[in-house]
């Protein structure tokens, strides 16, 4: 019998942001962070050697608003994993994830990443390692397979290695990976969602954390999804739409959101985006991030537009952004902007 592990509650996982490589980054998080209190947050994926050998303070600095926040690490080698694992608490994160999941080419160089479903012995070498080095919990991200595998011999022989490891929940994409033939992007699309089968994954460990992601793209289908999970990992909808974090909050967690729109959320955003100005950090750096905060919502092309142009200039500011929510403010009501793609 699996018992719940009292460093992690599966309402601990009920809504998280996907790590997303070039999209997760603390930017986004402290923008994230201003329109949903509960939500969990990731990193972008960072890799054993990046940590042990590079500027640890770029990689995993963040500020205290943005927990609940999770590091996810990228590695195959148990004694680096755990090395890493050590460094990333001393930057008090509340959860260390272990990528078993990502497709892409340089990953698959590495020999990690969704090529590690071949090997659940290794990740269960690799999650003891880090239970062992820290005292937080460690979960792992995962997919339903890879390649020919046959998903649920290849899912829940990872899910039994990993538990018996010490894993602490299990986040699972509910798609295959095909590493030969696929795009990370085609990844994400193409190989068919099998819901059903996390869903079994569940009724077999009953009392295991296990989080849902994959084709996740409304609060609907997320709650749809809590009927049978624990919790439900949103990536590029909850990215490009800001509008679903500021609902996240009072739909999944019955709270009120941190403000009342999201138009106030980024007027709170401004002293962020003051403050790291004063550290050297670039407009452009933080308003990219803000390209989907008023999807399909009067002036929001407007907005978008703005900030393309003028926050890439010299001298832009916060005053740039004011300047693009007077174009929502402005905006006649009945004009209508398509969302960005999810």
């Amino acid at each position: 019998m699996v018992l719940t592990s009292p460093l992690i509650q599966p309402d601990d996982l009920r809504f998280c942001v996907a790590p997303m490589m070039e999209w997760t980054d603390r930017h986004y998080r402290a923008l994230a962070r201003l329109h949903s209190r509960r939500a969990r947050l990731y990193t972008e994926m960072v890799t054993t050697a990046a940590i042990i050998h590079g500027d640890r303070e770029r990689l995993l600095g963040h500020e205290a608003s943005e927990h609940p926040l999770a590091v996810q690490l990228g590695g195959s080698d148990p004694a680096d994993l755990a090395r890493a694992a050590r460094i990333c608490a001393e930057y008090s994160y509340a959860e260390i994830n272990l990528n078993v999941g990502c497709p892409s080419d340089r990953v698959q160089n590495g020999a990690f990443g969704a090529c590690l479903m071949r090997e659940p012995l290794l990740v269960a070498q690799c999650v003891g390692a880090m239970k062992e080095a820290v005292d937080l919990p460690v979960t792992v991200k995962c997919r339903i397979g890879v390649d020919e595998q046959e998903p649920r011999e290849a899912l829940f022989a990872l899910v039994h290695a990993s538990v018996a490891a010490g894993a602490d929940a299990m986040v699972v994409h509910a798609r295959k990976a095909w590493l030969k033939g696929l795009s990370p992007k085609e990844n994400r699309d193409i190989p068919p969602l099998d819901y059903p089968l996390v869903h079994e994954l569940k009724r077999e460990f009953p009392t295991l954390p296990i989080a849902i992601n994959g084709g996740v793209d409304t609060l609907d289908s997320a709650r749809e999804q809590l009927a049978h999970v624990d919790g439900v990992m949103v990536g590029r909808a909850a990215y490009h739409n800001m509008s679903m974090l500021q609902e996240v909050d009072p739909q999944i967690f019955g709270e009120p959101a941190p403000f009342e729109s999201s138009r106030a959320a980024t007027l709170a955003f401004l002293s962020y985006i003051e403050r790291k100005m004063s550290q050297g950090v670039r407009l452009a750096d933080m308003t990219r991030h803000m390209l989907g905060l008023f999807a399909g919502r009067p002036g929001a092309r407007a907005f978008r537009r703005h900030l393309a142009t003028y926050a890439v200039r010299p001298g832009a500011d916060a005053r740039t952004v004011e300047e693009a929510l007077m174009l929502v403010d402005r905006a006649p009501v009945a004009q209508r902007d398509d969302c960005l793609p999810t």
